[in-house]
């Protein structure tokens, strides 16, 4: 890290940077962990692109999700478009059952505020990928056209997703109402959980990180730790015994709701995700 940029943190935090190591962020990003002459470790990320709004977007996100709720995420110490920079979470456990239930209790807490609209107030990032979300007031149109629809349009336009497999998407798109239901509010979702983006202690959830925030329906959030196997039946076990989910969701509608994330791993990864959604279109009779 160069000396000009190393004066930019220490400028922007106010303190001294005593010691910094290496931390593996993604995206073309620098990661960085820093340990501050006033006592507090920071983790940081660094942008060299002048206009990439990601890293405003991310400490939005953050900001948004410690004030709307009690989810533990990291406090930002500065943010701009070239530096984020936050509280630094230890990661001194792994997801063991007692962890999955504290995380059922934060997340069925989260999910059980009720918001006015599905969408945000602002369009927000799923990676490095734009999301947008505009006030809607019915959930299936949200996430048919903002979801479902906009990513599979996106990965086309980038020839990331074949025509054929597109127009199996676009009929399923057009009768979600005889597989998805409304929920009972919109909900605040984290939006991208998976266990990267989980801090996990000895004896439950230190926090959550890399949000992808809007409102929706809290099963396609449930549904999203279900797609790398973040979270089994110690997790579902302790949410539902707060909020039950409607039958089905296991059966059919996690795997609709999978295709979301599922196609921004088609433009960020590639075809290796393919055969996925051709085979839950398939066993759906698209």
């Amino acid at each position: 890290m160069n000396i000009r940029f190393m004066t930019q943190i220490e400028t922007a935090l106010g303190t001294r940077v005593l010691r910094h190591t290496n931390l593996p962020v993604g995206f073309g990003l620098t990661g960085l962990r820093l340990e501050l002459a006033d006592g507090r470790m920071a983790a940081l990320k660094a942008s060299t692109e002048h206009d990439d709004h990601s890293l405003t977007t991310e400490a939005f996100m953050l900001h948004e999700l410690k004030s709307h709720s009690s989810l533990p995420v990291p406090e930002v110490y500065y943010s701009d478009e070239q530096l984020l920079i936050m509280q630094w979470l230890p990661a001194d456990g792994s997801i063991t059952p007692r962890v999955q239930h504290h995380a059922a209790e934060l997340l069925a807490d989260l999910h059980g505020h009720p918001f006015e609209y599905f969408g945000y107030k602002r369009d927000t990032l799923i990676g490095p990928l734009h999301q947008p979300n505009p006030h809607t007031d019915k959930w299936l149109s949200f996430f048919r056209d903002h979801r479902l629809l906009y990513m599979a349009k996106e990965a086309l336009k980038e020839h990331a997703l074949p025509q054929k497999l597109y127009d199996r998407l676009e009929k399923l798109a057009d009768q979600l109402a005889q597989h998805l239901y409304e929920p009972a509010h919109p909900s605040l979702l984290h939006g991208d959980l998976w266990s990267g983006n989980i801090i996990a202690g000895k004896n439950g959830i230190r926090g959550f990180i890399d949000p992808a925030i809007y409102c929706g329906h809290p099963e396609i959030e449930l549904a999203f730790t279900t797609m790398f196997n973040t979270f089994s039946t110690p997790f579902f076990e302790a949410y539902e015994a707060i909020t039950p989910l409607e039958p089905g969701f296991f059966e059919e509608r996690r795997e609709i709701y999978n295709l979301y994330p599922t196609l921004v791993h088609v433009r960020l990864f590639g075809a290796s995700y393919l055969p996925s959604i051709d085979r839950v279109l398939h066993e759906l009779g698209y």
